[in-house]
């Protein structure tokens, strides 16, 4: 591999009171990133978080963990099929490992409703999004230590691969997601040299501006859901041949003549039981459908990671966009889905709910002095000292959901039953 096509700046790590300079190592930056996100309790925890089915229901079903290792080798083979028709461009698989394994560590349990609950509950304390926490673990806590935690002091390059939003949320407007934290503001001049983006791009559309590494990732992460989510739910018995032919019936109008033929390819491979290795096919396909255009912007000057733009063909766009709203209005649409993501939503509301009564002072109302927390130790021991030490209202409040969002799918039941089940609550289940 051409060692040229990343400079110096590129593997330049973040370094501040949470991220320490690194040492002399065998290993490459790049390397050393991938290492540090593959060996981290952060992503050890993604095998039990629910992908779309919950995690642990059933073996087959995929979880956060493995959709994430099925986008890192998405991801890598879209860069050697890049690096076979464009050898100047020479992407790092070590780099687009680590920002794959990466880019869903940030994400709550119980899924997206996991995530709708904490943004609402984090409205008036710089608010909850997926991606934003991916970066806060990065760079804040992806290491337990003796006084508290920290960084891994992550390189320039994975920092701007995984920045796939780079809307502030005090920018967010009537938006609800799809922004990083305020005080992630000091990340985009990390990665670019500047706070303002909106006005070095002359476009409010920030979250467009993506490196080709984030550029890769986003099109494997599109990959890897369109396509295994048609095949989980055919598993699930939410798609079968007559659910699609029923579904083309009353949707039909609105596919173009690609989904159209698409569609009828999938219920092919459904009635001749060969979906799991026809749609391997199809990935390789998918994958295949990427090119790259030269690109020229305020950043080429300074890196090759923005100096390019990934392009998809239309019958690859067509076909992922079958295949998610396939997915959302047959599968995620569903009843049994949505009541299971319901129960989710409820649990993890009714344990933030909690913790934040207990640790946050409430606003005084007119004539009524502030509500001081009970402070009860409600969360682990050293979670609860470092909340208690906090004097700010918004820190407290982002400590709270750290350990909240942190938290697999069984551990946030456990926690549920053992503050709120009368008959859970033995030693046995407190250990």
């Amino acid at each position: 591999m051409s060692s040229d096509f990343y400079n110096s700046y590129d593997q330049e790590c973040f370094c501040d009171a949470f991220n320490g300079t690194r040492k002399p190592d065998y290993r490459s930056i790049f390397f050393q990133d991938r290492d540090r996100i593959m060996f981290s309790p952060a992503f050890r925890r993604l095998q039990a978080k629910t992908q779309v089915f919950q995690a642990g229901e059933y073996d087959f079903y995929r979880t956060r963990l493995t959709h994430s290792l099925e986008v890192s080798r998405i991801s890598e083979s879209i860069a050697l099929w890049l690096r076979a028709g464009h050898p100047d461009v020479q992407v790092n698989t070590h780099l687009l490992e680590a920002i794959s394994l990466a880019h869903d560590i940030g994400h709550p349990p119980f899924g997206h409703a996991g995530e709708r609950v904490l943004n609402r509950l984090m409205k008036d304390y710089g608010g909850f999004e997926g991606n934003a926490q991916t970066l806060r673990i990065l760079t804040r806590t992806i290491y337990s230590r003796t006084k508290g935690r920290s960084g891994m002091s992550p390189s320039r390059a994975l920092l701007d691969g995984v920045l796939k939003y780079k809307r502030l949320y005090r920018d967010k407007g009537e938006d609800h997601n799809h922004f990083i934290y305020d005080d992630q503001q000091e990340i985009l001049a990390f990665c670019f040299g500047e706070e303002n983006l909106t006005a070095k791009l002359n476009t409010s559309d920030v979250n467009r501006f993506q490196s080709l590494e984030c550029q890769i990732m986003d099109l494997a992460d599109d990959i890897a859901y369109s396509s295994f989510d048609i095949v989980d739910g055919v598993k699930a018995r939410f798609l079968s041949p007559d659910k699609l032919q029923a579904w083309r019936e009353s949707k039909g109008s609105n596919l173009d003549e690609l989904q159209g033929k698409y569609l009828d390819e999938l219920i092919d491979m459904i009635k001749k039981n060969k979906l799991q290795p026809l749609m391997n096919g199809v990935i390789g396909d998918l994958i295949q459908s990427a090119s790259v255009q030269p690109e020229d912007n305020f950043m080429t000057s300074r890196t090759h990671r923005h100096g390019f733009r990934l392009e998809r063909k239309e019958p690859a766009r067509a076909r992922i966009k079958l295949h998610k709203t396939l997915s959302r209005e047959l599968v995620f649409g569903s009843s049994a889905l949505h009541q299971i993501e319901f129960k989710g939503g409820q649990i993890l509301t009714r344990l933030a709910e909690t913790l934040f009564d207990n640790y946050i002072e409430k606003p005084a109302e007119p004539g009524k002095p502030a509500k001081k927390p009970a402070l009860l130790v409600l969360v682990p021991t050293e979670v609860h000292g470092v909340v208690c030490e906090a004097t700010a209202t918004q820190e407290r409040a982002r400590l709270l959901c750290d350990h909240l969002s942190g938290m697999t799918d069984a551990y946030a039941l456990r926690s549920y039953k053992r503050l709120f089940d009368p008959d859970y609550g033995s030693i046995s289940e407190l250990i």
